[in-house]
């Protein structure tokens, strides 16, 4: 059996009701709206048990096998689609950049719009648009299931711009100097 993911998962369900809402039968779309509800509610109260079993340890970080399923991209989207995720934003979202392939920062999260601003580290690269559209494409991809809240990424303009050339020529001789005038 083969992972699913949030988003297909939620793709999948807006498909049946929409298919449901074709057939006109306003009972059975809301039936099914209500056996949807029905078990986020079952799922959630579970995973909300099965984080405060594994998240007691003593003081300090969570227990290892809570740290195990926090960076595990499916259990970290559930938990987020339950409201249950017992990191705040700024971790989840540190989390999920540290697993992308470049090394990228956090340089700004604006909550109003949900636009992450990051900076890319300078590389061997060609440092052409397509190579910074595709770590802008990861890191979206990392950030739906580790801080939903982020609807977008910008990435800083880029940096590594040729030096301006610097023209350096003789300095001018003055008369006081015993030079030419």
């Amino acid at each position: 059996m083969s992972a699913v993911t949030a988003e297909q998962a939620g793709r999948r369900v807006e498909e049946v009701l929409d298919r449901l809402a074709d057939t006109g039968d306003a009972e059975a779309v809301a039936a099914a709206e209500d056996l949807v509800r029905v078990l986020m509610e079952f799922y959630g109260s579970g995973l909300t048990r099965v984080v405060e079993l594994l998240g007691r340890s003593p003081a300090g970080p969570p227990a290892e096998p809570l740290g195990a399923l926090l960076a595990d991209a499916l259990v970290a989207s559930l938990l987020n689609l339950h409201g249950l995720h017992p990191e705040d934003l700024p971790s989840r979202i540190d989390r999920a950049l540290s697993g992308l392939p470049q090394t990228v920062r956090n340089a700004g999260f604006d909550a109003a719009s949900g636009v992450l601003t990051l900076g890319v580290a300078s590389s061997s690269g060609c440092g052409c648009g397509s190579t910074r559209e595709a770590t802008r494409q990861a890191a979206l991809d990392a950030l739906a299931c580790f801080a939903p809240e982020v609807t977008g990424v910008e990435l800083e303009p880029d940096g590594a711009r040729e030096p301006a050339l610097l023209q350096i020529g003789a300095r001018p001789t003055h008369a006081s100097q015993g030079g030419p005038a």
